[in-house]
């Protein structure tokens, strides 16, 4: 009797060992795996956020308005495969993918969803080292940076997109919208009114925003 107890005391150890192995198994497969974790409606009527379960970059942003731009990304070049992409935006834990418009958010959903699954995101290209001020970097731009990061870019990352500061010459600043905010006409037009007006009230008021 005693030798049958211990038979099965030693049964049920082997059958939670299982279980609990398991169990770690499956939850560091998913802890390692990328996965859509929920989808935003963007300005742009063509383009979705998708949001993921982990960062893909920490401080960079990366537009890209064409298939031949993204050569060297394996994560753009592999959204870019699903028929009736044109563009991917990605930074942080979102992706904002733009499509075609006679193409349905159907035809590409759930392919991207199964790409993001199997995606291996060490093959992301790694980040430049963030490095401080340069000399070409003026006083007058690294405001306007400072305020952009502080008051404008969050905005625009809620909405899919993104802002890239192209340049500063004497007065007129040009700026390069991204991801939803790129081919999205409420950004081109009211959103650079708005930033405009920032930007003379905060750092100075002779200050012209152009997009380029």
């Amino acid at each position: 009797m005693f030798l049958e107890k211990l038979v099965y005391f030693q049964w049920c150890l082997l059958f939670l060992n299982q279980n609990l192995i398991t169990a770690v198994i499956k939850w560091k497969v998913e802890e390692i795996m990328l996965v859509v974790q929920d989808v935003d409606l963007t300005p742009n009527p063509q383009a979705l956020k998708f949001i993921l379960n982990e960062k893909l970059l920490n401080v960079e942003t990366r537009n890209f308005a064409k298939k031949e731009d993204a050569e060297k990304d394996p994560l753009a070049t592999g959204i870019f495969n699903i028929d009736g992409v044109v563009s991917v935006f990605y930074m942080d834990k979102f992706i904002t993918i733009e499509k075609d418009p006679k193409v349905s958010w159907g035809q590409i959903q759930k392919p991207f969803v199964d790409f993001i699954k199997n995606f291996d995101k060490s093959t992301i290209p790694a980040e430049k080292e963030v490095e401080g001020a340069t000399i070409e970097e003026t006083e007058l731009l690294k405001q306007i940076n400072d305020l952009l990061d502080q008051r404008v870019r969050p905005a625009l990352a809620g909405d899919g997109g993104g802002l890239e500061v192209l340049g500063l010459d004497g007065s007129t600043l040009t700026i390069r919208y991204q991801g939803a905010c790129g081919s999205c006409p409420s950004s081109i037009r009211g959103t650079l009114v708005a930033i405009e007006n920032l930007l003379r009230r905060e750092v100075n008021p002779n200050l012209d925003v152009v997009s380029g």
